[in-house]
């Protein structure tokens, strides 16, 4: 199969058959082999009704449906398990993205090579809550990451298979997906400008909360891409110099306190600093590392629920 188009949804029953209908319309017209997987992140409204519905028309559709609202990580990353497709394109729901970016980035995977393609929205239609924030964001990611894409947090993306089949996503690291990706040893990373569209049904799901977190998920991958194989490089040196300056202020507290008896040990603050400082450089040893570790390798961590199936193998609420 030549591509797998993962859409995960929430509450977009409007949008789906025009979607649907226009991502086969782009694949038939380029004899492009494909299939359409939905994943409905707990949608209350009849999206998961529309995808039965539309599934009868088109033979091509897979689906799964959450019990509850997972997060857009979760949505990709249960779609990335029953993709059968050599490049497998993510986009959103809301026909923002456009399908007739489908054959150009199928085009850059197969012929000029790419492992990842990442599109960039130049010119948004999106209200300036969202543009500002967005412009903050990527423009911190790219520091830190050192990866020169304008928009990591664009929905509509193309990945070779093996990539896809190899990294995990999880709490908001969809945003990340190319950070994860050349952490995996996923070197050529790709951007390709794409058309962005106004919002033709229901309201956007963004919002302030998710900014915060992005964040927050930055720091962490940023901690494990550079610090997860060895992490007392980090966690080793901020514990040792911590000890090392609660041992210096001690010494220097004993060498005033018996040589020139200025004043007792235990009336100084400075006292208590050096006790606190060597006894959370002590700590960092351990503490962080071990959060972190047991955060990452639990084994709950991508299991989620699912209510129901269409077109995918009895096995899949199984390994859920």
């Amino acid at each position: 199969m030549d591509i797998s188009v993962v859409v995960p949804l929430l509450n977009e029953e409007e949008s789906l058959p025009e979607l649907t209908a226009w991502i086969s319309k782009v694949c038939r017209e380029n004899q492009l082999s494909f299939e359409i997987v939905f994943v409905d992140d707990g949608s209350t409204d009849s999206s998961w009704k529309v995808i039965q519905q539309l599934a009868v028309e088109y033979a091509e559709i897979k689906a799964v449906r959450f019990r509850r609202n997972y997060g857009k990580s979760a949505a990709l990353n249960k779609g990335f398990e029953f993709v059968d497709g050599d490049v497998i394109i993510t986009m959103d729901a809301d026909l923002q993205d456009s399908p007739d970016e489908i054959p150009e980035l199928h085009r850059m995977i197969i012929k000029e090579g790419f492992d990842l393609v990442s599109g960039w929205k130049k010119r948004r239609h999106d209200p300036l809550g969202k543009t500002i924030p967005s412009k903050f964001f990527n423009r911190t990611t790219r520091i830190i990451s050192g990866i020169k894409l304008h928009d990591f947090n664009c929905g509509l993306k193309a990945y070779r298979k093996e990539v896809i089949k190899t990294i995990e996503v999880y709490g908001e690291m969809h945003r990340y997906i190319p950070v994860i990706a050349k952490w995996a040893g996923f070197k050529k990373i790709g951007e390709k400008v794409v058309q962005h569209r106004k919002r033709k049904y229901g309201v956007t799901k963004f919002g302030m909360e998710r900014l915060v977190k992005g964040y927050l998920d930055l720091l962490s991958i940023t901690f494990i891409s550079k610090f997860g194989k060895r992490p007392m490089h980090l966690f080793g040196t901020l514990g040792t110099l911590l000890f090392f300056i609660g041992m210096v202020i001690g010494i220097y507290l004993s060498v005033s306190k018996y040589f020139f008896e200025v004043y007792k040990m235990t009336d100084r603050p400075l006292f208590y600093f050096g006790i606190l400082a060597m006894i959370i450089g002590s700590q960092l040893f351990v503490t962080g590392f071990l959060a972190e570790m047991l955060s990452r390798n639990s084994p709950d961590r991508n299991k989620y629920l699912i209510d129901k199936t269409l077109g995918l193998k009895e096995e899949v609420k199984q390994r859920s």
